[in-house]
């Protein structure tokens, strides 16, 4: 057994380590190269997978993202029987999740992994191991609604901190995404759209940037009062930091209430675009301009017809009649008319559907991200409250993520790459871990592909560090 293994056996508590953790006696013969036979064990020592994890971890330490967000925590713990403080298990779940361990059952095998317990702030080898999954599962299942509340500040606080001058405008992407249930969760209703028991998580983000504003655990469609309430808050705070700035509301259908959009003509410099469904009353306020392009698609080459037009609509609900564009679509499958409300008066119906509506797409791949990448509709706990908090530690990996790629890569290859490919390609290197006597040395391997755009991501925070 080499030294190393020899120094791991000294520096941690065997006892607490998985049985298999120092077996080096196992060897495994595979398909031999060049007439050599191959053999493989388990003897390499204090390897890491994740060496890549660094980088976020310079990241987190330059914007001061978990260390905020654990400070939001209460800490109801006897002190004298805590071994992980509260900013230790929040970077343990966070880093794990941005490694692709979503699972809080991960925890019993990575809480030795030596990358994960220094971004977590221990010594890789001499420092005790990281939390367990039952450790893992009171932590998630501990935070009140008032922890949360200010678990959801402090994520808004960052996406403001992230802009070094108050920007001219910003569009607000409201969207939900289904998260199924499949267990005994709190408040899992039955979704008829997406046939399924589910929770519908809202997802806010900044439509020009891809900035993550913040996300909301709601259990079905939200109510006119319960949205204005959100979009009432969270356009006081960014009005309280950036007074002068163009503020646009941007959704799709469920999102047009008129109790939102009384509010935001309400507020100065603040401006709405949405999609609003189609009624009967829509349809013949526009059936002369629908009649009209059939009509043109029966009379010219039969390829397509596209026509936007603007007219005036009120509906039973609303304060007052307000535009709406028409954009009809004629092919050989049909006619598709599409309705959009705004307070938008001088734009161009065909810039502003274009241009302004059809941009909120990009918000679907920002949850992608989100959602599919980072796994985040792992609603796996019974409270509901947990389940908000998962999500948000969820959202804390995304805003680290999404940092490196916007900041650190934004001149590289990497800067508009889904979360799946930069952790694929910067996240899971090999490294191997030396805690000497005076320093921790990180060697990663010298044939990595991408060296220079990790020493580049490692070298430009510690440039930008104070002191």
């Amino acid at each position: 057994m080499n030294s190393l293994i020899d120094q791991e056996r000294v520096n941690l508590d065997v006892n607490q380590a998985p049985p298999d953790l120092f077996c080096t006696s196992e060897r495994l013969e595979v398909k031999p190269v060049a007439d050599k036979p191959v053999y493989v064990d388990f003897s390499g020592g204090a390897l890491s997978s994740d060496g890549g994890l660094l980088l976020l971890r310079e990241i987190d330490e330059q914007i001061g993202l978990t260390k905020a967000a654990a400070e939001m925590l209460a800490d109801p713990r006897d002190a004298r029987y805590t071994l992980h403080s509260m900013r230790e298990l929040l970077c343990q779940c966070v880093y794990q999740i941005a490694a692709g361990y979503e699972d809080g059952n991960d925890s019993d095998r990575l809480r030795f992994e030596p990358i994960v317990k220094m971004a977590a702030g221990r010594l890789p080898l001499s420092g005790a191991p990281l939390a367990s999954q039952p450790t893992i599962s009171r932590f998630q299942n501990q935070p009140s609604r008032t922890d949360l509340y200010r678990m959801a500040e402090c994520i808004v606080e960052r996406f403001i901190a992230s802009y070094d001058e108050a920007p001219k405008l910003i569009v607000l992407d409201f969207d939900d995404t289904e998260s199924k249930t499949y267990g005994d969760q709190q408040l899992a209703l039955f979704n008829v759209y997406h046939h399924s028991y589910c929770y519908l998580p809202l997802h806010v983000y900044e439509g020009i940037s891809g900035r993550l504003v913040t996300t909301i655990l709601k259990p079905a469609v939200l109510k006119g009062p319960a949205l204005r309430s959100i979009v009432r808050r969270l356009i006081k705070r960014l009005r309280e930091q950036w007074p002068h700035t163009t503020i646009v509301f941007r959704g799709d259908s469920q999102f047009c209430r008129h109790e939102v959009m009384d509010f935001i003509e309400s507020e100065p410099n603040c401006m709405y675009v949405t999609g609003l469904q189609t009624n009967t009353a829509l349809k013949r306020l526009a059936a002369p301009v629908i009649e009209e392009s059939e009509r043109l698609f029966e009379q010219g080459d039969r390829s397509k017809i596209e026509r936007f037009h603007t007219l005036r609509y009120k509906s039973a609900s609303w304060s007052r009649e307000r535009r709406v564009i028409v954009k009809i679509e004629v092919t050989a499958l049909g006619t598709k008319v599409v309705f959009v409300v705004t307070s938008m008066e001088d734009a161009r119906a065909k810039t502003l559907y274009q241009k302004v509506y059809c941009s909120r797409a990009r918000a679907e791949n920002f949850i992608k991200d989100h959602k599919l990448y980072l796994r985040s509709d792992r609603a796996s706990c019974n409270r509901f409250e947990a389940n908000q908090f998962r999500l948000f530690l969820h959202s804390l990996a995304y805003i680290l993520f999404d940092t490196l790629r916007r900041e650190v890569l934004r001149e590289s290859q990497w800067s508009n790459s889904t979360i799946e490919t930069l952790r694929v390609k910067l996240i899971k290197v090999g490294a191997r871990v030396r805690e000497l006597k005076t320093r921790i040395k990180i060697e990663l391997p010298t044939a990595c592909p991408f060296r220079q755009t990790i020493r580049h991501g490692l070298l430009l925070p510690a440039l930008l560090r104070p002191g």
